[in-house]
């Protein structure tokens, strides 16, 4: 079966940064896109970030949603079967729970109904 397990969550300071993980197994990582949403209390689960399947072949293509961007970098290592999330300058308003999701295809899409699968979270509490 799928499964996909975020670790490196945490509480943090404003002003740092944090290097979250996702190591998948169960399927052929290399063949879909991946990406990172957040949920915080009380609010829809948001997109923070996307990256292109490594089979399409051509230049990296990554997608950030505008809460973050500037301040984050979405990679993979397809040796490890392992997704990454790093965010700078951490906010209070970035407090919430990351969640590692798997797309139905190759492109980084923005939506959470093009994800198959979901890791069950890690928390991320920035303090100020």
């Amino acid at each position: 079966q799928v499964q996909l397990v975020e670790s490196g969550g945490g509480l943090v300071q404003a002003g740092a940064s944090l290097r979250l993980s996702c190591v998948a197994s169960g399927y052929i990582f290399s063949n879909y896109a991946m990406g990172w949403f957040r949920q915080a209390p009380g609010k829809e689960r948001e997109f923070v970030a996307g990256i292109v399947a490594p089979i399409w072949g051509s230049a990296v293509n990554t997608n950030y949603g505008d809460s973050v961007k500037g301040r984050a970098t979405i990679s993979r290592d397809v040796a490890k079967n392992t997704l990454y999330l790093e965010i700078n300058s951490l906010k209070p308003d970035d407090t919430a729970v990351y969640y590692c999701a798997t797309s139905h295809q190759m492109f980084a899409t923005t939506m959470t109904s093009d994800y198959a699968y979901w890791g069950q979270g890690t928390q991320v509490t920035v303090s100020s």
